[in-house]
């Protein structure tokens, strides 16, 4: 069997000037990045605003083991599917961050014959999106320190700076760290600070809900950075550095186009975390993509749990976004772990948010078809269809009878129904998500937790969507419990207002926002010879 990056290399690829050509773009209208790949400006969508828009597929997963269950691979496949029956289709992904790639999971370009391509350039580095959002964030808390350094204006409480750095790279000592040391206060003020991983900076967050680079700049300005001596939260637009953030990230805004390893065209932009953010790629491509494709295929990270309900509750708002159809990944590594009752449960929170969903059930090389196929019966046994697919060895080929399936549900009209009311309160709405969404019994929350809400609405927010930082590998808040438990709470331990986001991060349980390398990180096996031809990267 080839390995992923066996078949990118050995993939024909067409000029990005031809991917374009086949969803409307002109050559002039692209800024490329090589042969393969090119941004299209913000200005192709505007020029777009009034045409009308092809329908929206959200691919997710039931509750997944701790290598993935395949999301971006079926994704790609999916949208290759539709193109093998004559649609026009294009796909949405996240860019792959650096961490992962070195550390367990690899790269996240899909896999096998369902790739977006160039996969190495995609996996290493790409178009530089994720330096420039390392490099505004970074930014942003260099001018906090000498803010601090200086003793400027507006006051900033030492100890209350919320704002840390990030790096786009799996480095577990640097979680904790302390700054200004040594200098006698040559070097800034002392404090402890930390690092997380690009991915979860507020920044890719604002990058990936903006609508345009002046609603960037806004985001940008709104972000908190720290507390006065009476909790007065301060802002990047207090800083004055909201401006020079967005100039950054000038060229990072526009859409990344690829291709797949069957030519459908691909936007593969902006990363955010799917814990402490909401896990999807840009509204920016997304909104692009319905404008020039009849069906755009796009993911969100983890669990339906997750991934799915923080793209309805927060990025369809943001958006305006109406999707047509949901597919649910299921894998019989997942389903051994989990069980039919947790696949039920993800299918039963699509409905609820008045989404049709159909169920791809991902094969692996190592599965036995009958397996798969008492899964497949268990599903439809419950009133869920279902369809084995093959997209990594087979491609498009492997998933033409999903796609018919999808095409049938988005032919339905459907209205996307949101599970609260922006108007409720915060813990109101932690009790939606966490019974209707998780099927717990109830809420627990800490005395932080309850001091940080009330804080966070007495300062006017209480009005945002929440995003709930919670463990991917089960329904409750600990990530022991398998399948679907019955009569659990959720242990809310504090609340963090992502204000240039524009959401509520609700803290649940142990949440790293800088992973660490695992035993034998994938690093150790890449390497490239003297003709750059890289190998190991998956």
């Amino acid at each position: 069997m080839k390995s992923d990056i066996e078949i990118a290399q050995e993939a024909p690829k067409r000029p990005i000037a031809e991917i374009a050509g086949a969803i409307g773009i002109a050559e002039d209208d692209l800024i490329p990045y090589g042969r393969y790949i090119a941004k299209v400006p913000l200005d192709v969508v505007e020029r777009r605003e009034k045409a009308g828009e092809g329908k929206l597929i959200l691919v997710t997963a039931m509750t997944p083991t701790p290598k993935g269950e395949g999301k971006t691979t079926n994704t790609i496949g999916l949208g290759q599917a539709l193109a093998r029956l004559g649609k026009r289709a294009m796909i949405c992904v996240r860019e792959p961050s650096l961490g992962p790639c070195m550390g367990l999971k690899g790269g996240a370009a899909g896999g096998g014959f369902s790739q977006v391509l160039p996969m190495e350039d995609i996996n290493l580095h790409f178009t530089g999106d994720l330096h420039a959002v390392t490099m505004a964030h970074n930014l942003l808390a260099a001018v906090v320190d000498n803010h601090l350094h200086h003793k400027n204006r507006p006051e900033i409480h030492p100890r209350r700076v919320v704002w840390g750095r990030v790096m786009d790279m799996n480095d577990r000592s640097l979680r904790h760290t302390i700054v200004g040391l040594q200098g006698g206060g040559a070097n800034g003020v002392m404090r402890e600070d930390g690092f997380s991983i690009t991915a979860a900076s507020e920044v890719m967050a604002v990058l990936c809900l903006s609508r345009n680079i002046g609603d960037l700049k806004k985001r940008l300005g709104n972000i908190i950075v720290g507390y006065d001596d009476l909790w007065k939260p301060v802002t990047a637009a207090d800083m004055g550095v909201s401006g020079a953030m967005a100039a950054l990230l000038k060229q990072a805004v526009h859409p990344n186009l690829v291709q797949t390893v069957e030519g459908t065209p691909a936007f593969v932009h902006g990363g955010p975390f799917a814990n402490i953010a909401h896990g999807c790629n840009t509204l920016i491509a997304t909104r692009m993509a319905l404008k020039l494709a009849d069906y755009t295929v796009t993911e969100a990270g983890f669990g339906a749990d997750l991934g799915a309900e923080k793209f309805f509750h927060i990025k369809c708002r943001a958006g305006g976004l109406q999707p047509s159809a949901a597919v649910l990944v299921v894998t019989r590594r997942a389903y051994d772990v989990h069980g039919i009752e947790n696949v039920m449960k993800h299918v039963d929170t699509i409905r609820q948010f008045n989404v049709p969903v159909v169920i791809s059930i991902n094969k692996f090389a190592d599965d036995r078809d009958e397996d798969l196929e008492a899964i497949r019966k268990a599903c439809r046994d419950r009133g869920a269809d279902a369809a084995v697919t093959d997209f990594r060895e087979s491609g498009g080929a492997g998933g033409g009878g999903l796609a018919e399936k999808v095409c049938e549900l988005c032919a339905a009209p459907s209205e996307l129904r949101y599970l609260y009311d922006l108007d409720a309160g915060i813990e109101e709405k932690i009790r939606a998500v966490a019974t209707k969404v998780y099927g717990a019994s109830g809420v627990e929350l800490t005395t932080e937790a309850k001091k940080n809400i009330k804080q966070i609405e007495n300062l006017g927010y209480g009005r945002l969507p929440i995003c709930v930082a919670k463990t991917p590998a089960s329904l409750t808040d600990d990530p022991k419990i398998p399948g679907r438990p019955k009569d659990f709470t959720i242990t809310v331990t504090s609340a963090r207002v992502s204000a240039g986001a524009g959401f509520v991060v609700i803290y649940t349980g142990q949440i790293m926002t800088m992973p660490g390398l695992p035993k034998e990180p994938a690093a150790l096996k890449i390497d490239i010879d003297e003709h750059g031809t890289i190998t190991g990267l998956f």
